[in-house]
């Protein structure tokens, strides 16, 4: 078998890969990032050469080794109607900060540097639960017994900061593109947390100058598996060690705060704002309290995948209703963010059925997500006077959930799983059970839980679930 190379290219990029410098270092170059952001860089490269990337990984050399011998290159397959497959160029130089310590290191401090971005999970930044940097935390102690090897992200970006800074250039712009709320910002006070430990000065010049925008990002991405490398091999003819798969859909949001000579990521589909955190409460409320609603309600309806959901004509009709008539009034719509378009393109992403998206694992920490999903928007329901009947389906059927889970001898995977087991093992899966549910205060506030209106609402939606 021929493998994927500059060499056997299945047709050529769109523009000349050897003309192209790195301008881009990115931490974390998991599947996400190549099939999100990689994909964005790539299709600007075609109008900008300068905006090549060095995908550099903190420990793992899974990455590296599979596509250095594919020159970097990969394929990506985006899954819709029609499957649409294609090579992406973007990554041009691969390495591994624990292996590469100088190489990356200099890349970080070279001029043509100008953006560093990160996926590297919220774990990755080394936070304490206040949200603050851990200073106790293993990787940061090591950091700053030994400055010049770093071993955190936040003790890199520290690192590259400071050669600049030595070299008399300026600070490339950093930005998180991982789910974290005011990711831009948590990441900022982070580093300079950490540089003021290291050198006060430094600290006072990064906070100054450097700039940390935040961001959203959005992609559905599936796991890379035999079938979809023997599926790139069937339809290119060429061995592909990584491939990548997701749907059609994507969106990256990023707050306008990129800075002189920034890439022009608005030319190939980036939305630039001022409020970021608008852009993620849609998110959250639409397309998060969507899949909740399909997961719960769906899977007492006898489905599995959320596109099977969706094909069940009420449900969806439901969904639909409470998408346009209950969260949409709660939201104040950024600049740029049509929300009923962006409902529409929701529902058609709910519908791929080349996406298995299972509803059990929607279903997941419930306890968790639901508060930020949907009990927010319910509450902001309440204080307008609206109704909540819709807003409280999703609820109620995350309730009986728990009831049959735990009857059912089956583990919840759920932060509060011990004491959901403890309501769900003597509940009578009735709408009587309501009141022990609005007990649990990380699910239901005080406030939300006294209101009368609520619990009639669940008591309602309980009673209409399917038995």
């Amino acid at each position: 078998m021929t493998r994927l190379s500059e060499s056997s290219l299945p047709a050529p990029l769109a523009y000349d890969r050897a003309a192209t410098t790195v301008g881009v270092v990115h931490f974390g170059p998991g599947a996400f990032f190549r099939a999100h952001q990689a994909a964005y860089f790539d299709d600007l490269l075609v109008t900008d050469p300068r905006w090549a990337i060095c995908a550099a990984a903190l420990k793992s050399s899974g990455v590296r080794d599979a596509l250095a011998s594919q020159d970097g290159l990969y394929t990506l397959v985006e899954l819709g109607e029609t499957t649409r497959l294609r090579t992406i160029g973007a990554i041009v130089e691969l390495l591994v900060a624990a292996e590469d310590r100088e190489r990356l290191a200099a890349r970080l401090a070279h001029p043509d540097t100008r953006l560093v971005s990160l996926t590297v999970t919220e774990k990755g930044y080394c936070l304490g639960a206040d949200g603050a940097l851990d200073a106790a935390h293993p990787d940061i102690l090591q950091d700053l017994a030994t400055p010049s090897r770093p071993v955190s992200v936040i003790g890199w970006l520290v690192e590259g900061l400071a050669r600049r800074r030595a070299a008399g250039l300026p600070p490339f712009v950093t930005l998180s593109c991982d789910n974290l709320p005011a990711n831009g910002r948590k990441l900022r006070d982070a580093v300079v947390t950490l540089a003021a430990a290291r050198d006060p000065a430094l600290a006072d010049w990064i906070a100054a100058q450097a700039r940390f925008p935040c961001s959203m990002v959005d992609s559905i991405t599936p796991a890379t598996d035999d079938a979809l490398r023997a599926r790139v091999l069937a339809e290119t003819g060429l061995e592909d060690a990584w491939p990548i798969q997701r749907e059609t859909f994507t969106q990256w949001v990023i707050e306008d705060d990129l800075g002189p000579d920034a890439p022009d990521l608005a030319s190939v589909g980036v939305s630039l704002t001022d409020d970021v955190e608008a852009w993620e409460r849609a998110k959250l409320r639409l397309l998060n309290g969507a899949h909740s609603t399909l997961a719960y309600v769906g899977l007492m309806r006898g489905h599995e995948t959320v596109s099977q959901a969706m094909a069940d004509p009420a449900l969806a009709a439901f969904v639909r209703a409470m998408m346009t008539q209950d969260i949409a009034p709660t939201l104040a719509a950024p600049a740029g963010l049509d929300v009923p378009a962006y409902i529409d393109a929701l529902l058609a992403r709910f519908r791929n059925p080349a996406i298995a998206h299972r509803l059990s694992q929607i279903a997941w920490d419930g306890s968790q997500k639901l508060p930020i999903r949907i009990g927010a928007t319910l509450a902001d329901a309440l204080a307008a006077g609206r109704s909540v009947a819709r807003l409280a389906v999703p609820l109620a059927a995350w309730m009986r959930f728990v009831i049959r889970q735990t009857r059912a001898g089956e583990a919840l995977v759920d932060p509060l799983s011990a004491d959901l087991a403890v309501l769900g093992e003597p509940a009578a899966d009735s709408p009587d059970d309501v009141p022990a549910f609005l007990a649990l205060e990380r699910v239901f506030p005080p406030a939300l839980a006294a209101d009368l209106r609520v619990e009639t609402a669940l008591r309602d939606a309980w009673s209409g679930l399917p038995g």
